[in-house]
């Protein structure tokens, strides 16, 4: 079993133009930055939760929820959605599995998986906040599990690491491309359908792209120290 990973020699020079999408380090600074003054301010009930509030009443009025827009934007939704996001990351690794012969793919998708249950749902449970059908933005409360976003974090993260198997492993120009406009497309548009709906808080999806953001970046740390060394090494003594 190899890792099946292109080098940039072996790509065609007309699928170059994508990169693989690493966070920059000033990139997982600055989401670990936001991330924390924004949760210090929903903390302390400041102007962030007005906000919040203030958006959530004009989202209500709107009525989308019972309007006949609500399935199609609810599908918006599942741009973020594990079970969407899943199946195509199955399809994806399942065939670099056959065509490379390698399961690096399906490693790093699910480390990528455990560490995002792990740490949104460690914020989810800690901070306990309520979702916008409360009246108002409670924290520690038993029923509270709207802070972060977890759809908005999974779609940052996951799509994130399907567009960086595309890419190093040299998929067709136009599967590359599809990639990173769902990666770049989907957690935005995710966010905005779910505030519109009145699921989420504007915070809940700022705070869910950052930890996506930085759970991206340690992915990809993890892969570089750990993973791919580790399947290389095993590939080595396979074939030896």
């Amino acid at each position: 079993m190899t890792s099946g990973v292109v080098s940039d020699a072996d790509v065609p020079a007309r699928t170059r133009g994508i990169t693989a999408g690493r966070p920059a380090w000033w990139l997982i600074v600055a989401a670990l930055v936001v991330g924390g003054l924004v949760t210090a301010d929903l903390f302390t009930r400041g102007w962030l939760e007005r906000m919040d509030l203030e958006v959530s009443e004009v989202v209500s009025d709107w009525g989308l929820q019972e309007s006949m827009a609500y399935p199609l934007v609810w599908v918006v939704t599942q741009l973020g959605g594990r079970a969407t996001i899943l199946v195509v990351l199955a399809v994806l690794v399942g065939y670099l599995a056959w065509r490379r012969r390698t399961l690096l793919p399906l490693v790093r998708v699910l480390v990528a998986l455990a560490l995002l249950t792990a740490v949104v749902y460690a914020v989810k449970w800690g901070t306990g906040r309520t979702a916008p059908g409360f009246p108002g933005s409670f924290f520690f409360h038993e029923d509270g599990a709207s802070f972060p976003s977890g759809h908005v974090a999974n779609a940052v993260l996951m799509w994130g690491v399907a567009r960086w198997q595309a890419v190093e492993y040299g998929l067709p120009m136009r599967v590359q491309r599809v990639f990173w406009w769902l990666s770049l497309v989907g957690p935005v548009a995710t966010g905005v359908a779910m505030v519109s709906l009145d699921f989420h808080w504007v915070t809940d999806a700022v705070v869910g792209a950052c930890v996506g953001i930085v759970l991206l970046g340690v992915v990809h740390a993890l892969d570089a120290t750990v993973l791919s060394r580790w399947v290389r090494a095993r590939a080595g003594r396979q074939t030896a």
